[in-house]
């Protein structure tokens, strides 16, 4: 073999060698690559991570003490609260023996602890007045944390009997970080309102773990009732005390004007009255508060005594309810004598004079009688509608008590239960 052939032969295999050998570094390196992943994924700061508690889930202990209920605004359907968590779990990786550490328990800032993320479902703002607050760690790897927030969240308010309405308020504390096979609440709730200045009070507190749930959460509701007298007072005694002035203003006389002018302005005072009403009263979907039919109803009750008075004074003043009176006839003077109309004696002058008063007196008295059956037919036609009108009032207002005392409304069902917005569906 000539030694060209060699050599190309030799470069040849090198040149095999070196593709082989780049094709097993590209191999290697593709294989490590995860690897490297990996080891750039721990060299993060990626914080503490919740304490292991073998197969059963980490209980944390909650108490929340709520401190405040204020700003409820039943026109947005939202109420604001102020309260504390107290938070306390075990976790043995924290714990030391006492020849290492007289101290029985230390505190630690919060980040270099594992600590639950809350998230309030309600919520419309949420304000934690510390952002990385202090924790308590025993000995023994006992954790307790204190959290204070404030916070706005939405309420569905029951205000079929507004103003002596009640509604429960529920804050749902969602810990999405997690899961449920991994962690647990067991929560308790401590009222310390002691301020009673208030319109809605705090009538009853309940914390519980729902049924259901997507992620680790407990529920804290709220029971509020409203005790504010002064709004029974302005919404009531004003509705009150106009109907018992129409029923007052009734008992006018039916041909004076000025009961025509009472009405009308007692008409468009209730008038701005309902309308400054229908805007503080809170509307909803399925159950509108009772107040807002009373009012109505108020409303309607003074229109049809209004009409009622200006129809009959119409009607009166046309003469359709009194018979037209003929003109006053002039008293014929008995004994005159036309024919010799001369001066006549004293005797004969007063003659004449009792007799045509006389006549006048007997023309005059069946004009009086025609007249009083027109005046007592509309009086007793106003009379009698007084009466019903009388009868229809306090008769709707027991209705409204008996419907304020004992009937229910239950309230539509939310899209998340009912389908096919949302929830189980139906097959």
């Amino acid at each position: 073999m000539e030694p060209g052939q060699i050599r190309r032969g030799q470069k040849r295999a090198f040149l095999m060698a070196s593709l082989q050998l780049l094709l097993e570094l590209f191999l290697l390196v593709s294989a490590w690559k995860p690897l490297a992943c990996l080891d750039s994924i721990s060299a993060l700061d990626i914080g503490p991570q919740i304490p292991h508690n073998g197969s059963v889930p980490l209980i944390i202990d909650v108490h929340v003490f709520v401190s405040n209920v204020f700003d409820v605004d039943i026109l947005e359907y939202t109420v604001s609260s102020s309260m504390l968590l107290k938070l306390s779990w075990l976790d043995p990786s924290l714990s030391w023996h006492e020849d290492t550490n007289p101290r029985s328990f230390i505190t630690l800032p919060s980040h270099l602890l594992w600590t639950p993320d809350f998230t309030i479902r309600e919520a419309l703002w949420v304000d934690w007045r510390e952002h990385n607050p202090r924790a308590r760690v025993s000995r023994e790897g006992f954790i307790e944390l204190y959290l204070s927030l404030t916070t706005k969240t939405n309420c569905d308010f029951e205000l079929l009997r507004f103003p002596s309405d009640k509604s429960d308020c529920s804050l749902s504390f969602h810990a999405f970080s997690n899961t449920a096979q991994e962690l647990q609440f067991h929560p308790h709730a401590v009222n310390e309102i002691f301020s009673v200045k208030r319109d809605y009070m705090v009538r009853g507190l309940k914390a519980q773990v729902p049924h259901f749930q997507v992620a680790p959460c407990f529920q804290l509701t709220l029971s509020l009732e409203n005790t504010a007298v002064k709004t029974t007072m302005a919404l009531v005694v004003p509705g009150v005390a106009i109907l018992l002035a129409d029923i007052c203003g009734s008992l006018l006389p039916l041909k004076t004007t000025e009961r025509i002018s009472y009405k009308v302005t007692l008409l468009l005072s209730y008038l701005v009255f309902h309308s400054s009403l229908v805007q503080t009263l809170p509307s909803s979907s399925s159950c509108n508060p009772l107040l807002i039919s009373y009012f109505t109803s108020l409303l309607i009750l003074l229109s049809v005594s209004t009409i009622e008075t200006v129809l009959m004074s119409a009607l009166l003043a046309r003469g359709n309810f009194s018979p037209k009176i003929s003109p006053n006839l002039a008293p014929r003077e008995e004994g005159l004598d036309t024919a010799n109309p001369g001066p006549r004696s004293e005797g004969e002058g007063a003659a004449t004079q009792r007799a045509a008063s006389s006549l006048s007196v007997s023309l005059t008295e069946p004009q009086r009688k025609a007249e009083e059956p027109g005046k007592t037919w509309a009086e007793a036609m106003d009379h009698i509608f007084l009466l019903t009108y009388v009868i229809i009032t306090g008769c709707s207002q027991i209705i409204f008590v008996i419907v304020w005392v004992w009937w229910e409304c239950k309230s539509d069902l939310p899209p998340a239960m009912d389908a096919p917005y949302g929830g189980k569906p139906n097959f």
